[in-house]
């Protein structure tokens, strides 16, 4: 799971608007890929020099630019100068650790979100940063992923909705994948978080509060994404730009539904995995007290004849049944009518 992110020392008093690389390097070498495409046309190359870049003016196209990798100063200084991209934009792509969040600047929409994924310490956490103008949508992954290539697969073979529909309709596509990608993971951890709750109600397992408190930080650590995220897309589907066109405005509504669903199941699963606990510590307790119920029953038993055996026990000469011949059976006859009388007596209780 990865770590509350903490500032670094060398980053404070700096530029909020220095392009300056302020996380944790996570790709060997920047890769751009680029789609420019139109309703007839397609057009699909890897970016290795600027001049590239103005391929994807064509005039009557839409163009995405994806780029892997947010370390790279020189790159990020292109981009500003080739597009017009504010530094106030660029800056906070280069800042994984920003907020989800959303700001127009200079005729760009900017939208910071958080990628969710499966890693080998449980929740993986990457920032993506998408930024859409007239025509153009830049979109920058700290690693590279296959989350998209359905959204490509749409742009190479239909030639629909989403090749006509714009930069605005393709940045609410990847929206749409991204909050997608928190339900299913969300789904994959309730799967885990429901079978140990069967297992609860089937068997006692002293490993379980490791267990819940393992699904604990998983869940948490979806939750401080999926909650800053619902805020952020609630309030961009009520935000007036020209940058969205009205058609597609119902589309970003739609993202709310879909977050809102994210955001109910983190709720939903967080309260089950505290039923869990309680109910755990509630069969400890419950086990507990059965086991005191039946040691005190067996003490209770066993102090009156005790008694009986520490009376003949005692070192006096006088003591009639010592020289009876059928004293020591009568003593166990004693103490067997006694054994027998207080379980009969506790069982009309009901005490065991």
């Amino acid at each position: 799971m990865q770590r509350t992110h903490k500032k670094k020392k060398e980053y404070i008093g700096l530029s909020p608007y220095a392009l300056i690389f302020r996380g944790q390097k996570k790709i060997d070498s920047v890769v751009v890929n680029a789609i420019n495409y139109s309703l007839d046309t397609l057009k699909e190359f890897e970016v290795t020099k600027p001049e590239q870049f103005d391929d994807l003016k064509n005039p009557g196209t839409s163009s995405w630019l994806n780029v892997y990798g947010v370390d790279n100063v020189k790159l990020m200084e292109i981009l500003a100068d080739k597009f017009k991209i504010s530094n106030i934009i660029l800056s906070d792509v280069m800042n994984p650790s920003t907020r989800p969040k959303f700001m127009e600047v200079d005729n760009h929409l900017y939208i910071n979100i958080k990628l969710l994924h499966k890693s080998d310490s449980g929740v993986g956490v990457d920032n993506l940063c998408l930024i859409i103008s007239n025509g153009m949508l830049v979109s920058f992954q700290e690693i590279k992923g296959n989350i998209f290539d359905p959204i490509r697969e749409r742009i190479r073979t239909h030639k629909n909705k989403i090749r006509k529909s714009g930069s605005d309709y393709l940045a609410f596509a990847i929206l749409d994948v991204v909050v997608d990608h928190y339900i299913y993971q969300i789904g994959e951890l309730g799967e885990r978080i429901e079978d140990l709750e069967e297992q609860l109600s089937e068997t006692f397992d002293k490993n379980l509060p490791e267990k819940i408190n393992t699904l604990k930080k998983e869940l948490n650590a979806m939750r401080k994404i999926i909650k800053p995220t619902k805020e952020m897309i609630i309030t961009l589907a009520k935000y007036e730009t020209d940058l969205i066109k009205d058609e597609n405005i119902i589309h970003y509504k739609e993202l709310v539904d879909n977050i809102n669903e994210a955001n109910d199941l983190v709720d939903s699963y967080r309260e089950i995995l505290y039923d869990m606990l309680t109910m755990y510590h509630t069969n400890v307790s419950s086990r507990l007290n059965e086991i005191m119920r039946l040691l005190t029953i067996i003490s209770v038993i066993f102090i009156p004849i005790t008694f009986i055996a520490g009376v003949y026990g005692t070192n006096f000469e006088i003591l009639p049944e010592l020289h009876w011949k059928y004293g020591y059976f009568a003593m166990l006859g004693v103490m067997a009518l006694v054994v027998l009388g207080m379980i009969w007596y506790f069982r009309r209780k009901k005490w065991f």
